[in-house]
């Protein structure tokens, strides 16, 4: 391990011939890439260990450098802009260049890809502390996403004559709502769907990240009726039937490329797209799923339990108002500790089963949905991921809909309900601003009036 090290890992060049040195042999490349791939995880470990610290930055002649910067601050321009030059190429760590070099070799930017997998994968798993393993990671993301700027990347319509091998890729790596055979992958690529991929030409027949539309005359409030009702496969579209383009599966294939902005720029060109297809085209939505929000939901009654033991004699939670309350524990099995019950109904999915109990939950579930999605912040943005993607991109919190996914995935992950993201073309740019600069969330009447029945009915 050392010895490839020691013999890969070049010394970086001096900075006067830093433009003048010879590059290394191909070979040395293809030997990292086929010792790594070689190894087991724990052996990967220390090697991307050993990689970052052993082959980092030259932490003494940075300082050296440093100091030399603030001695020239009173001399000429000239002089202080060579020293600010030099300093940064200092700041270069020495396995940014066997980086470079890999990409360059066949398979070597897929090998990259993967590679930051790992080390996201290790970061994840805080076996790791040393903060040498993150500069590696960040190095690698910052010349991944050079490399994955959005003038190098190709968008490509995938049909039912596309390679089997891309149509294959699309149905493993869809993430939202899984293709269930053949036959569905078909209707997806087919009549009233539209199915987008970008790709790039160091990763051919590779899809780095999805998008599948549905063609629809209304805004959909329903899944099903986009993934499980379809038009006849060989139907003849008509154009007067499509009056909204619906977002409703975006799916990223390359966990290497976590935090690469792919999707945004993905939805802006089929936007461009479909609306070259389609003039008269102005409707465009998400159809979207709300992960978290049954966890989120679960660990307020958890707290709610404990608190509310001595209020359930004569109401229940403070999530409820007492009306809600009566009428929840008048549908729930008779003897049982009610909020605890609540909680074990609602983390089965058994609730679905009691028309009553659905009757009395929705608005409940509907303004706590809202409060999650608008009010619930991570450093001051939506804690929502999906959430947090769309509003980064311009969208607007336009709509939640009451039992929009029955399937078995959406009861757990979000009690069934999902939430269209509108893109109001003319407003993107401007709410985005918004959204990054102020954390300001632009919302429907529909969404702010459930806020509002939030902030009124909870007493939280």
């Amino acid at each position: 391990m050392e010895e490839l090290l020691a013999r890969v890992v070049a010394p970086m060049p001096t900075y006067e011939t830093r433009e003048k040195s010879p590059p290394p042999p191909e070979s040395d490349s293809v030997d990292f890439m086929h010792f790594y791939e070689h190894l087991d995880k724990e052996h990967k470990v220390t090697f991307l260990e050993k990689l970052s610290q052993d082959f980092g930055v030259d932490h003494q002649s940075v300082s050296e450098l440093c100091v030399k910067l603030v001695d020239t601050q009173h001399r000429d321009l000239t002089t202080v802009l060579l020293v600010e030059d030099r300093l940064r190429y200092c700041l270069t760590p020495r396995y940014r260049q066997l980086l470079n070099h890999i990409s360059r070799a066949e398979g070597g930017v897929k090998f990259l890809v993967d590679l930051r997998a790992d080390l996201l994968e290790i970061i994840a798993s805080k076996n790791h502390e040393g903060p040498h393993i993150r500069d590696l990671n960040g190095t690698l993301k910052s010349l991944l996403s050079e490399w994955f700027s959005v003038g190098l990347l190709q968008l490509q319509r995938i049909t039912w004559q596309s390679p089997c091998e891309i149509l294959q890729k699309i149905s493993q790596y869809e993430a939202v709502h899984p293709v269930r055979n053949w036959t569905d992958i078909k209707r997806r690529v087919g009549p009233y769907r539209r199915c987008y991929a970008f790709t790039h030409a160091a990763m051919p027949g590779e899809p780095l990240v999805v998008l599948h539309v549905a063609l629809t005359e209304d805004i959909s409030n329903n899944i099903q009726s986009i993934v499980r009702e379809f038009a006849n496969l060989d139907a003849k579209e008509d154009v007067n039937k499509i009056n909204a383009a619906i977002f409703y599966s975006i799916s990223s294939t390359q966990a290497g490329l976590q935090g690469v902005e792919l999707g945004n720029y993905l939805i802006k060109r089929v936007v461009r797209e479909l609306q070259g297809e389609f003039p008269h085209l102005t409707a465009f939505s998400s159809l979207s799923p709300i992960p978290g929000f049954s966890s989120w939901l679960q660990g307020l009654l958890q707290g709610q339990r404990a608190r509310s033991k001595d209020k359930e004699a004569r109401g229940g939670p403070d999530l409820l108002s007492d009306q809600e309350w009566r009428e929840v524990e008048e549908a729930l099995s008779p003897g049982a500790p009610s909020v605890e019950e609540l909680r074990r109904l609602l983390a089965a999915g058994e609730w679905l089963q009691s028309e009553r109990l659905v009757r009395a939950l929705e608005p409940v579930l509907m303004r706590l949905c809202a409060w999650y999605l608008y009010g619930e912040k991570r450093r001051g943005y939506a804690l929502n991921p999906v959430a947090n993607f769309h509003l980064q991109n311009g969208a607007t919190l336009w709509r939640l809909n009451w039992r929009a996914d029955a399937s078995p995935r959406g009861v757990a992950g979000s009690c069934g309900i999902m939430v269209n993201y509108r893109y109001f073309l003319a407003e993107t740019a401007r709410n985005s601003a918004l959204y990054l600069q102020d954390r300001s969330i632009a919302a429907s009447e529909q969404v702010l009036a459930l806020v509002t029945q939030f902030q009124k009915n909870s007493k939280l």
